[in-house]
């Protein structure tokens, strides 16, 4: 049974549906649409942008000039989606992102933020003590790794294309794209080739 803020949300929703079809704003197929392209976001979607720029060259070098493009390349639906940017780690350079005002996220490719991206303390330690952020999560990088912290907004998403994990060299695709998680592709993690599960959302910090 719904509480009562869901009931009072579901409402407001249909209302507001409503109101659109009754002016002519959009259609019944375009808000099936949005729907299916909202229930298809996913960190797999990610997973499989990452795996092909580790295969790839030609896509990769299209993913760092354009991640919407590189998007759209593999039919994940973009339209209406904020620029995508996507962040190369490197041996010299980890990338963190983070939101520093509210929740805004690569949605279309990642899917729905944790909870761990929108809350304040997240927010706040990832751009003031970005390695103690790490740490609580495993990922300890070298000393002479530098962590840049990148801040998405409403007008600009982003993820990361981490490093390419040692011993994967001759993988495909498929098997790339599994170990790769979502902690991964946001800089609080680092993919691990010993990883077994699918792509999926972060669990949060080790305690």
């Amino acid at each position: 049974m719904n509480s009562p803020i869901e009931a009072e949300s579901t409402r407001l929703l249909d209302a507001v549906r409503s109101l659109l079809l009754a002016k002519n704003v959009t259609t019944p197929q375009e808000i099936a649409e949005r729907i299916r392209i909202t229930d298809a976001a996913s960190p797999a979607q990610g997973a499989r942008m990452v795996a092909k720029a580790w295969c790839d060259p030609k896509y990769r070098a299209l993913m760092l000039a354009d991640g919407t493009k590189a998007a759209e390349a593999l039919g994940i639906a973009m339209r209406g989606a904020p620029p995508l940017g996507v962040l190369e780690d490197t041996g010299e350079l980890h990338n963190l992102v983070v939101c520093t005002l509210c929740s805004c996220y690569p949605r279309a490719v990642l899917g729905y933020p944790p909870f761990w991206f929108k809350s304040a303390a997240y927010r706040a330690r990832a751009v003031r003590d970005p390695r103690g952020v790490l740490a609580e999560w495993g990922t300890v990088l070298p000393e002479a790794t530098r962590v840049r912290v990148v801040d998405s907004t409403a007008d600009y998403r982003w993820m990361v294309l981490p490093l390419r994990p040692a011993g994967t060299e001759d993988w495909p695709e498929e098997r790339l794209a599994a170990l790769v998680r979502e902690g991964d592709m946001i800089g609080v993690t680092l993919p691990d080739r010993l990883a077994v599960t699918r792509p999926g959302a972060a669990a949060g910090p080790a305690s």
